[in-house]
């Protein structure tokens, strides 16, 4: 019997590296728009848990220990930043910051405690430097964090803000969506104070019914969602309308349901439907729908209420073994889903690099 033992071990190990094999080789690749036309993204990988992103185990370590619940989760991934090496999902199950550490391959809850608790955290800001702006819906504030998590400074008050939901900065400025009161408020980062409001329900230019997420691109353009008049609203740096994207109803460019948005640095920008259960990319220049991804179902790269939207140029090394070895990643795309099995997919944005496109 012992010296049957080393030639089961050996059979055993040869048969699991057989059939991970047989599974990386049947893994479908999805891709958007599918082939043969040419492909601008690609799905890639979904993270759930800890287990996603831990170092492999070797399948004699799998055979011994056998499958381990995973401590650390993802429950509702509702917004979403990014920072080199790190992703930052806001969690509405566990109402915490959830830091996923993709170089040590760790996942961690920031430790907000004190002054910097948070009661009911929904948008989040990352500021080049490493700063987080969390916009606490119960607290009525935007509670910050330095470069380390250390709690810095809350804005904003009860007076100020009714029901602030998502924050974005940029050049000493805060603007913070305000659901309940139907605008954006604009808050000086270095005194705190309330500068102006835009976009109330009744203004004549530019309404906002029920803003949900905010953005803003690298030429100061503020794009809001204005989720209960169905599109999503492009403002100037001080707070002027100039366009709106989308129209309420159920064709490729309209919204029934609009959630998270983000604007990549060539000018697209990019929104997500929770009902259509997808994302749609519009050129912000000509206000055209370029294309769109995702869609309801359980396949890889599918949706199930999606809610947050970030892109992210810094961490797609990470993810270049998913990646199909014709197609060359410039960034990524995550998206976070509420519900389903798959919380956080994420896709990569790039360019077809090989001689022809195959067929599907």
């Amino acid at each position: 019997m012992k010296q049957l033992f080393p030639m089961f071990l050996l059979l055993f190990v040869l048969c699991s590296c057989a059939g991970v094999q047989q599974k990386q080789d049947e893994a479908e690749t999805v891709f958007y728009p599918s082939l043969p036309q040419q492909p601008r993204l690609q799905y890639l990988t979904t993270i759930n848990s800890e287990q996603d992103i831990e170092e492999p185990r070797s399948d004699f370590a799998q055979f011994v220990i056998g499958d381990v619940a995973a401590d650390k989760i993802i429950g509702k991934p509702y917004d979403i930043g990014s920072l080199p090496g790190k992703i930052f999902i806001l969690d509405r199950t566990f109402k915490k910051l959830l830091v996923i550490d993709l170089a040590k391959r760790q996942f961690n809850f920031l430790d907000d405690k004190g002054m910097g608790s948070l009661l009911d955290p929904s948008g989040i800001w990352i500021s080049a430097d490493g700063k987080k702006y969390i916009t606490d819906m119960q607290r009525q504030q935007i509670v910050v964090f330095d470069s380390e998590n250390n709690y810095l400074r809350s804005y904003g008050n009860k007076e100020m803000l009714a029901r602030p939901v998502d924050v974005a900065v940029y050049q000493g400025r805060l603007y913070v969506c305000d659901m309940d009161a139907n605008r954006v408020a604009v808050i000086d980062e270095a005194s705190g104070e309330l500068l102006r409001y835009f976009g109330q329900l009744q203004s004549a230019d530019g309404s906002l019914y029920k803003p949900s997420h905010i953005d803003i691109d690298q030429h100061g353009n503020i794009f809001v969602n204005d989720a209960f008049n169905h599109q999503i609203r492009q403002f100037d740096a001080t707070g002027v309308h100039l366009k709106s994207f989308g129209y309420h109803g159920d064709a490729v460019g309209a919204f029934a349901r609009p959630k998270g948005l983000d604007v990549d640095r060539q000018g697209r920008l990019y929104a997500v439907d929770a009902a259509f259960e997808n994302v749609q990319i519009f050129d912000t220049d000509s206000v055209r729908l370029l294309l769109f991804f995702g869609g309801g179902g359980t396949n890889p790269g599918d949706m199930y209420l999606p809610a947050g939207i970030h892109i992210d140029y810094a961490n797609a090394e990470y993810f270049a073994e998913f990646a199909d070895k014709d197609f060359q990643l410039e960034y990524l795309v995550y998206v976070g889903n509420m519900f389903g099995t798959d919380k956080l997919n994420v896709y990569g944005y790039g360019t077809w690099k090989g001689s022809e496109l195959p067929l599907q």
